[in-house]
């Protein structure tokens, strides 16, 4: 049994962000371990709730997982845990394209059976919020909203109009913050800064949040909230991979797995080294912007999302390492890239030379590509065999060229059909990010492939 909330606005932009990871902070600070969750595929914000936390921020995708796998995932992340707060996705009631109320915050809500806190951007209304909040508590009578936190309140007459309308709504107010420049996140064109870019202002940034929302919620309003949820009947997601062929011992090497970190490739999610790990992989982090070499006996490398193209000129000048990566594509080994990795391993990112592993060129584009996709693998590679069906996302403002290989990774069937991503030898690279949470085959296949030995 743990207390939990969920917080959710009518729209992005309401201050979700900022009252989620506010709260954590706050409640951390009071003594309690808190468990920090993000509905949907967004690396960003789990890493600010780490910070708050100092738990691993953890993802609750319904459409990339599956909606069995929501409870369970959040029993794993919030064991041992006193309170969990789980961060909305876009608007309540919003989710996958076309797919009804799948993946939206409100049906991890139920699946949760969390009451819901509505963040409310009442910078332009006083009056109307009440039609506002009324709307979205009767819409579907399964989602309990439980309480309301206004936020960007303007002066106390502002504050007054508020609370009289909502008075007749049946929706306790439980917070009113005001405008505060100090709690604001820089963003640019995929988002939030991520935190590992910003580190000492970041800190700065989640300590202000929690000092607003201390000052402006009834705290115990909100912990009497959280601690209302019934019981949640989900045995927590445990990382297995079926038998652990690879761990160790006589004749039988433990394949050391690399992967990348640092503040150009900040997009992971926390269940991919716990699966590696328990497939039998020894799993260590290097960061392509400081490290010379690979780690020492890497025997397969994995190349998470990130921003590589804001560290162009950086990722090209250490060229001793991307000739080790490139080197260690060529022997074969295993080599897993998904969006930003797929860029690293491309000839050029905007003219600069990167990896020179795939014969492709990559750039920058105004277009934001984003969404999720039905995938299909086209061809057999080191994650999954021709064939295998699996669901995941994309998110960038960056093409490349050619936007296949000769051999493809993914075979796409929404918005448009389209072949993407490339399998050459031991590399499978693409824009698609995965939830192998979803698939734990994937990683035992992985580690299954890198387990002959160090090759570099």
């Amino acid at each position: 049994m743990v207390a939990r909330l969920v917080i959710a606005a009518p729209s992005s932009g309401a201050g979700k962000t900022t009252v989620a990871t506010g709260l954590m902070a706050a409640f951390a600070g009071r003594g309690l371990a808190v468990s920090p969750h993000k509905v949907g595929p967004d690396y960003i914000d789990p890493g600010y709730h780490a910070l708050a936390t100092g738990r691993p921020g953890r993802n609750l995708d319904a459409f990339m997982c599956g909606t069995g796998l929501v409870a369970p995932l959040f029993a794993h992340g919030a064991r041992g845990c006193d309170l969990a707060v789980v961060e909305g996705v876009m608007g309540l009631y919003d989710g996958a394209a076309d797919q009804g109320e799948l993946a939206s915050t409100a049906q991890v809500s139920k699946l949760l059976k969390a009451p819901v806190v509505l963040v409310v951007d009442a910078s332009s209304q006083s009056r109307s919020v009440a039609a506002l909040v009324h709307g979205f508590a009767s819409w579907d009578p399964e989602v309990r909203i439980g309480g309301v936190i206004l936020n960007k309140v303007a002066t106390d007459r502002h504050e007054h109009l508020l609370r009289e309308a909502l008075g007749e709504s049946g929706v306790p107010v439980l917070g009113v913050l005001r405008r505060a420049p100090a709690v604001a996140t820089p963003s640019r064109h995929l988002g939030l800064v991520p935190v590992a870019e910003r580190q000492a202002a970041a800190v700065s940034a989640v300590a202000a949040q929690a000092e607003q929302v201390l000052a402006g919620c009834d705290m115990e309003a909100l912990l009497a909230l959280a601690r209302s949820a019934p019981e949640l009947h989900a045995e927590p997601w445990v990382p297995e991979v079926g038998e652990r062929l690879h761990a160790g011992g006589p004749g039988v090497p433990t394949p050391r797995i690399a992967v990348a970190g640092g503040a150009a490739f900040t997009f992971s999610y926390a269940e991919h080294a716990e699966l590696l790990t328990a497939a039998g992989a020894e799993v260590v982090t290097f960061d392509p912007l400081r490290d010379e070499s690979l780690p020492e006996g890497t025997s397969g490398l994995v190349i998470g999302g990130g921003f590589p193209e804001m560290y162009g000129a950086e990722l090209s000048a250490n060229e001793p390492l991307r000739k080790a990566v490139a080197e260690l594509a060529r022997s074969g080994a295993p080599i897993a890239a998904e969006c930003a990795g797929l860029l690293y391993l491309a000839r050029s990112l905007d003219g600069t030379p990167m990896c020179g592993v795939l014969d492709a060129d990559a750039r920058m584009s105004e277009r934001l590509t984003l969404g999720y996709r039905d995938a299909v693998a086209v061809s057999d590679s080191v994650l999954a065999p021709a064939g295998t069906r699996m669901r995941g996302h994309e998110f960038h403002r960056t093409v490349i060229e050619p936007g296949a290989g000769a051999e493809a990774a993914w075979g796409l069937r929404q918005p448009e059909r389209r072949l993407e991503g490339f399998v050459q030898g031991g590399v499978h690279a693409s824009y698609v990010h995965t939830h192998w949470a979803g698939a734990p085959e994937v990683a035992a296949r992985f580690v299954e492939r890198c387990a002959g030995g160090p090759v570099a």
